[in-house]
């Protein structure tokens, strides 16, 4: 991508749990502070992405809903599938509609209520290999996972006790992140965590909540006609969906960021040695040192040196989830992927008040979706972003 699109607004609710909102009432509130901050008149903006929710996985016209419940008309629509991958895969989806024209100006929503209203019905083999031998959802699909790195390479829990304490130090200072997880925590709190998945504890995962994310995608043209200073461009984006899929005995430990992150990261003409600050999807711990090696922070298998080598905090060297991401912001159900996307955007708007990164002048930040059985996730998706 040559930077013509940017990213041009963003705003989100406080994540909470049990709030009892419907996912309209919540993004309606995101997409309410969107407009205030940015003064663009909802008549301009022509085109929606929305990810599919599990609070409405049940509603086939979900996307058309959302068009009606923010009182919008647009020239282009778009519904978001590949969990928490969908905001990422819905950015590029939009930038993409603006380069043909379907649309100039695009809203990009992230919201969800899983734990107001859960309505995900997940099929294929699921209901035949995994829901009958009780593997316990993604948990426990990451706990064999985690098994089988443990195997291959052995496995610093001390590394993944520091993402974890790393993340929860940054979500202190983010006044979204879910209240019930702004507590401060420790290694020792971390290996006092009990076991949910063996070897996987509580505090390596993600707590389900509510919330919404919006995202306002134009090109730099349209952008600068509407008065919008604060732009982010669209350096680089790339996703791969299930990758080595037609190998039944792939390797569960190899994922498509092998190829998405290292192709986005070309696109955008850099290595992972200059990316400045790092947004990964973190459902889990390990998939956080996973993306470090596949991606090519550092070699297969040394994921953990580099993380206990590496200040991973806002003042460091790779600064990650600045916001806490979701271990300890929130995963507001399946519009996940955009906590942060916009925590990315905020640095590199200079806006990250106590967290504030210095010199934050560009972001990976990269999606997952969808957790099969036996094999490795089946989206991976990776996006660039610079500071204008």
């Amino acid at each position: 991508m040559s930077g013509e699109i940017a990213i041009v607004g963003y705003a989100e609710t406080v994540i909470d749990v049990k709030t009892g909102r419907s996912v309209f009432d919540l993004a309606g509130e995101a997409f309410a502070q969107l407009i205030e901050a940015t003064g663009v008149p909802k008549s301009a903006i022509d085109g929606l992405s929305v990810s599919v929710a599990q609070s409405e996985a049940s509603n086939p016209f979900y996307a058309s809903y959302m068009v009606d419940a923010l009182g919008l008309t647009t020239t282009w629509l778009h519904l978001a599938g590949s969990g928490g991958a969908s905001v990422l895969t819905g950015v590029a989806a939009a930038a993409n509609a603006i380069r043909a024209g379907r649309c100039s100006l695009a809203v990009v929503i992230g919201a969800d209520a899983p734990t107001t209203s859960h309505k995900g019905v997940f099929g294929a083999y699921q209901p035949e290999f995994q829901t009958p031998t009780g593997i316990g959802g993604p948990p426990g699909m990451f706990g064999l996972l985690m098994s089988r790195y443990e195997a291959e390479y052995g496995l610093d829990r001390d590394a993944l006790a520091k993402i974890a304490v790393t993340q929860r130090q940054h979500g202190l200072l983010n006044d979204n992140a879910c209240p019930k997880l702004r507590k401060p925590l420790t290694r020792d709190d971390y290996y006092a965590s009990r076991y949910i998945a063996d070897p996987l504890r509580v505090l390596d995962c993600v707590m389900l909540c509510d919330g919404a994310n919006v995202t306002l995608v134009a090109s730099v043209e349209v952008a600068e006609k509407l008065g919008l200073r604060k732009r982010v461009t669209i350096r680089g984006y790339a996703e791969c969906n299930n990758f080595a899929g037609a190998n039944l005995l792939a390797d569960v430990l190899e994922t498509g960021f092998a190829v998405a992150g290292p192709q986005a990261l070309r696109e955008a003409g850099l290595t992972p040695g200059e990316i400045r600050t790092f947004h990964p999807y973190d459902d889990f711990t390990i998939a956080v040192m996973l993306q470090l090696e596949q991606i090519g922070f550092c070699e297969i298998g040394q994921g953990a040196r580099f993380v206990e080598a590496t200040d991973l905090s806002f003042r460091g060297t790779l600064p990650l989830n600045t916001g806490g991401g979701q271990i300890s912001a929130g995963q507001i159900g399946l519009g996940s992927g955009g906590t942060n996307l916009v925590e990315a955007v905020r640095q590199l708007s200079g806006e990250g008040g106590a967290r504030q990164v210095a010199d934050a002048r560009n972001a990976l930040v990269t999606g997952i979706g969808v957790i099969p059985y036996a094999r490795n996730w089946s989206t991976s998706a990776a996006l660039v972003l610079e500071a204008a």
